[in-house]
């Protein structure tokens, strides 16, 4: 099998000077996968965008006039962490389109991946932290309105706990959400997913890999998936200016390969969305996105 992936970088949105989201990462990155040739042109496709009545499976009606319409407050945006505009409302689409799109490629195929997305602090009712749409909410809500799958896991190894995913799942016994995260890092307070694993500043490499081994077996025996969604973030990394939980590279990619060689073994279909990283320099958040990519090639095909 070939692994594909759904770009949607050339929704680019106006920024303040000095803003700390790199959102000239997701150009780059698509750059190096083509540069290396870990991804080849035919297996990069163009996410889709979005249609409202699919963000209405997860978003409340209020909240999605207000964005569509540019009816967010000043508030709402500080919220965010990104200003209004009508390349906001694009990009959030495709963020989520592209996230739906590798889901249905993923069962076809058993991974795929989207060059963004990952938006997990995203609420029903609000957006905060980067993110205005929760795309594995609206994937999953959506092909559950299909059939196409029934059981979920969302397997969230971003440094920031996946908040909103955590709230829009709370309950919900065909959705398993497993967040390992920074515990004294944003959001400063914490959802209750199906199972936290929080970390001390500075956890490092082995301690990370530990309880990796540890719980993720737990996790997919008890959600009995039939799709996965891998949270892929690199904030963790050493480097990181929001992680702080000290990693390396290296670790990282021994992260990569226990999350998709354990998904890879047990027929599991994955889906990777990006999440955070926001490494000086960038060139370290890019070195450590490529290596889930590249990880992602050599187990799967």
């Amino acid at each position: 099998m070939s692994l594909r992936a759904f770009h949607s970088d050339r929704y680019t949105v106006p920024l303040p000077e000095g803003h700390r989201f790199p959102i000239e990462k997701y150009r780059m990155l698509r750059q190096l996968l083509l540069e290396r040739e870990v991804l080849m042109p035919a297996q990069l496709a163009e996410a889709p965008l979005a249609h409202r009545d699919e963000l209405a499976l997860v978003h409340g009606a209020h909240y999605l006039h207000d964005v569509f319409e540019g009816g967010l407050d000043a508030a709402a945006q500080r919220r965010i962490g990104l200003p209004w505009s009508p390349e906001l409302v694009l990009r959030s689409r495709a963020s989520v389109g592209g996230t739906l799109a590798a889901a249905r490629e993923a069962l076809r195929r058993g991974i795929s991946g989207n060059l963004a997305g990952g938006t997990h602090h995203a609420f029903a009712d609000h957006g905060e932290g980067y993110c205005v749409f929760n795309d594995i909410a609206v994937a999953t809500r959506v092909l559950q309105r299909e059939g196409a799958v029934r059981r979920v896991a969302v397997i969230d190894l971003d440094v920031h706990q996946g908040n909103g995913t955590a709230s829009i799942f709370a309950g919900d016994a065909c959705v398993f959400t497993f967040s390992m995260h920074g515990e004294k890092n944003f959001p400063f307070r914490k959802q209750l997913s199906h199972l936290d694993v929080a970390l001390p500043d500075g956890t490092g490499d082995d301690a990370y890999l530990e309880a990796l081994r540890h719980h993720l077996p737990h996790v997919i025996d008890r959600a009995r998936p039939d799709l996965v969604f891998y949270q892929a973030g690199v904030d963790p990394l050493a480097e990181d200016t929001l992680g702080r939980l000290s990693m390396t590279l290296e670790g990282l990619r021994a992260r990569d390969a226990y999350v998709l060689g354990t998904a890879r073994a047990k027929g599991l279909p994955m889906v990777l969305t990006m999440g955070g990283g926001y490494a000086r320099p960038i060139s370290r958040t890019l070195e450590a996105h490529a290596g889930t990519y590249e990880t992602a090639v050599r187990l799967f095909g």
